[in-house]
């Protein structure tokens, strides 16, 4: 019974395993055909996706679309500049002469204008441009390359025309040719010799303000600077400043320039006041608005290099000459000069870039006052030192008198002792020195004293007392003569002058009186008479009284035909003392004792009355060689190492 279970059971379960096998082949069967189902689907989705990721893309270029939008404007103005751009290329190549300047620069100014204007454009494009190119970077695509290749071409266009106005100015460039034709107008113009009309002055102040703002500034005050210096060159060579080139030393006497002083004179107030004035004033116009920088300095480099500075140097040199007494008129002269154009130099060569032309004339101004104050100095002493020397052996007025005199006469002149008051004054205030009311015209008068103890002296010096009594005379006729109306005479005063006057009348009869007067005694009567209260006469005592006083005569006239008098009035004064002296007495004496030869001669009769008074009137005469000139431009060199420093004070002879 038990088998039997055993047996149904194993039956159902077969059954059983059997339907299950059965299902799960069917079950298989249904998976394999789903499976089929879903390779076939994930293919569709596949291809689907592909499709759907493309049409996401072309979305998104889509939305590029505003980045393109705003670059169109831009880059069509881009165009619209370029066009201009090469219109005012081609204008500018025909020159600024046939063009007309203005309008040369007018369309100067416009390029550069379109250029910036093309490069902002380009700028902006370029922006837009860029934002596309990272776009599509980010956002790739299949047709990616042909939009790249696209707008890499066009960036690398617009980065050109970008860079189109640095080309331009580029040697060789449109806008460099340009501006090499301005500097060739500009160096045109500046040739104009005299003063430039105003049309040129506007010319060349447009040309300068731009090729300044082109950073052309040093370039243009180059071209300004030459061809300024080589006009005013050419105009000081047409003054014949030849003599500016001289070299002098302290070896050299100043008589030797003296006459080119007063050229230096109306060439240095030619220079400072007509020549510079106008090229500084021409600079300012010219350089007016580009600063006052640029044109004091190039009105510097023309007034450092046309000529100028020869001109203060031969000043200089004259400095340097061997110190005399004309040379002190000679800086006065320098010195008037260099003061009536202070005011001229203040405002012509005021500004720091005249540096160099300030120190020169700082260096002349002192030059000058120095070596004027140690020769003005020096004037007491030499003529003191002079009293040892010895008077002249013709009685003549000695050359120191006649120097000091013309000298002293000049110094106190307006135009020569109110300069030479102002160099005192600043000597003083340079070196410190309390400052002396008076001391110029002190000094004169003392050199005047000093000259008067001279003449004391030398007169002092001769063995022949009536030679020393002439000399005297002659000397005192000649200082008061030419103190008469002179400022001499308003320093020294009307009783210096009546003292002078006085002394040569004084002189004149102790002339008289040591001289001609003593040949009267050989003229007495004392003993011609043979019986008292008769008429009778001893002939031969008159004879020989007669022959006595002609030899005496002789001897006299002989001697004193060297001696001189050089004034011409003094002379005439002096032939009617001597005639009146002794003409008149000789004329008496023929007539009483030998009566009818007063008009005649016979052999103990050497003169009458009339050869005696023609004889007289041939004395005293100069003699023309032998003293030479009294100027002081003719002086005597004294070679003594007491005076080395002055060593053409004249000597007294």
């Amino acid at each position: 019974m038990g088998e039997s279970n055993d047996l149904d059971n194993l039956v159902a379960a077969r059954k059983i395993l059997k339907s299950s096998i059965e299902k799960s082949r069917k079950i298989a069967i249904a998976v394999d055909e789903i499976g089929s189902r879903l390779k076939e689907t994930s293919h569709t989705l596949a291809y689907l996706q592909a499709a759907l990721k493309d049409m996401a893309c072309q979305c998104a270029v889509y939305e590029i679309r505003g980045d393109v939008d705003r670059a169109i404007g831009p880059a069509a103005a881009v165009l619209k500049v370029l066009d201009l751009v090469y219109e005012l290329k081609d204008s500018l190549e025909v020159g600024p002469r046939a063009a007309g300047l203005f309008v040369y620069l007018t369309n100067i100014k416009r390029l550069q204008e379109a250029l910036k204007l093309l490069a902002d454009n380009c700028r902006l494009v370029i922006l837009w441009l860029e934002d596309v190119m990272q776009f599509i970077k980010d956002n790739a695509v299949v047709a990616d390359d042909w939009y790249f290749r696209r707008v890499s071409k066009l960036l690398k266009v617009l980065v050109e025309l970008q860079g189109k106005g640095e080309s331009f100015r580029q040697d060789g460039g449109v806008l460099s040719s340009a501006f090499d034709n301005l500097e060739n107008e500009y160096r045109s113009l500046l040739t104009h010799s005299g003063a430039f009309p105003a049309p040129v002055v506007q010319e060349l102040q447009a040309i300068t303000e731009v090729l300044a703002a082109n950073d052309r500034l040093d370039e243009c005050i180059a071209i300004y600077a030459q061809a300024r210096i080589a006009d005013a060159r050419a105009t000081l060579r047409a003054l014949n400043v030849d003599y500016l080139d001289i070299q002098l030393s302290e070896t050299v006497s100043v008589q030797t320039v003296e006459g080119y002083i007063d050229e230096w004179d109306k060439h240095m107030e030619f220079a400072v006041r007509h020549l510079l004035k106008n090229e500084y004033r021409l600079c300012s116009e010219v350089y007016h608005n580009v600063g006052s920088d640029a044109w004091m300095n190039c009105f510097s480099k023309i007034a450092t290099h046309c000529g100028f500075n020869n001109i203060l140097t031969f000043g200089s040199r004259i400095c340097k000459c061997k110190n005399e007494a004309i040379k002190l008129l000679k800086l006065l002269k320098i010195f008037s000069t260099l003061d009536k154009l202070r005011l001229d130099f203040n405002e012509v060569f005021g500004g720091k870039s005249c540096a160099e032309i300030q120190n020169s004339t700082r260096y002349l101004v002192k030059k000058v006052v120095d070596g004027a104050c140690e020769i003005f100095g020096q004037l007491l002493v030499q003529v003191e030192l002079q009293r040892a020397s010895s008077p002249p052996p013709d009685g003549g007025v000695p050359r120191l008198v006649c120097f000091v005199m013309e000298y002293c006469n000049q110094l106190l002149e307006d135009e020569n002792s109110s300069i030479l008051v102002r160099v005192l004054e600043i000597y003083q205030a340079w070196n410190q020195v309390k400052f002396e009311e008076g001391l110029f015209y002190n000094e004169i008068h003392n050199i005047m004293k000093a000259l008067e103890i001279n003449l004391e002296t030398w007169g002092k010096g001769y063995n022949d007392t009536a030679l020393s009594y002439l000399f005297m005379m002659n000397n005192y006729w000649y200082l008061s003569s030419n103190i008469r109306g002179t400022k001499l005479e308003d320093l020294m005063g009307t009783s210096w002058l009546c003292k002078y006057e006085e002394s040569t009348e004084y002189y004149a009869a102790l002339y008289m009186r040591e001289s001609w007067g003593k040949l009267l005694v050989f003229l007495c009567e004392e003993d011609l008479i043979l019986f008292p209260g008769g008429r009778a006469v001893d002939r031969n005592l008159v004879k020989k009284r007669i022959s006595v006083f002609c030899e005496a005569f002789d001897d006299m006239y002989k001697k004193q035909s060297a001696w001189i008098l050089s004034d011409k009035d003094l002379r005439w004064k002096t032939y009617q003392l001597i005639v009146e002296a002794i003409v008149p007495p000789y004329k008496s004496y023929l007539q009483r004792f030998m009566s009818g030869l007063e008009h005649a001669t016979v052999d103990h009769v050497y003169y009458n009355a009339e050869n005696l008074e023609n004889l007289i009137h041939k004395l005293f005469q100069p003699k023309l060689g032998k003293y030479g000139s009294s100027k002081c431009t003719d002086l005597i060199g004294i070679r003594n190492a007491a005076m080395k420093h002055f060593s053409s004070t004249p000597a007294a002879a």
